[in-house]
């Protein structure tokens, strides 16, 4: 047996019997949501009296702070990613490549497009750190010394 089902105007017949037997029912329905949720029903569903402000309420609106000079410094997350950030607001400024793992070694991978990055670093920062591409990180410390070596090629503290 085919049901065929076409698109009528209006509700089906099956929504306005259950709208009625709803609406029939409302008071035993909101009996039992208050009983089940100990009165939370009918509370969420009175009106509230609004908040009133209690003596003067000055707003002075301004063009905001002036931004601060960036303070960039090299931070290296825990999932290698390596990236210069404004030690001002914890931003990210440049994200300039990662520390992957490559025969067993960790190894510091500048993000250039020969390197399999959508979102290259830029001709500058690229030609400052172009030798550190590809340097061996042996120890734990050295992380830390990759980043003190990238901050110095760029100018800044590590």
């Amino acid at each position: 047996m085919v049901d065929i089902i076409s698109k009528r105007d209006g509700p089906r017949r099956e929504d306005v019997q259950i709208k009625r037997l709803v609406e029939q029912n409302r008071a035993t329905i909101t009996r039992l949501a208050d009983q089940i949720s100990s009165g939370a029903y009918s509370a969420r569903k009175a009106p509230r009296e609004a908040p009133k402000a209690q003596g003067l309420i000055f707003h002075q609106v301004t063009a905001g702070s002036p931004a601060a000079e960036p303070d960039p410094h090299v931070r290296i997350s825990l999932n290698g990613r390596v990236v210069i950030v404004d030690q001002n607001c914890g931003k990210q400024l440049h994200h300039i490549g990662e520390i992957r793992s490559k025969n067993g070694l960790d190894v510091f991978v500048l993000a250039t497009r020969a390197n399999g990055f959508f979102s290259p670093v830029n001709e500058a920062i690229a030609e400052a750190l172009f030798e550190l591409d590809g340097t061996t990180i042996e120890a734990s410390g050295s992380e830390e010394q990759l980043a003190v070596a990238i901050g110095a090629r760029l100018g800044f503290a590590g």
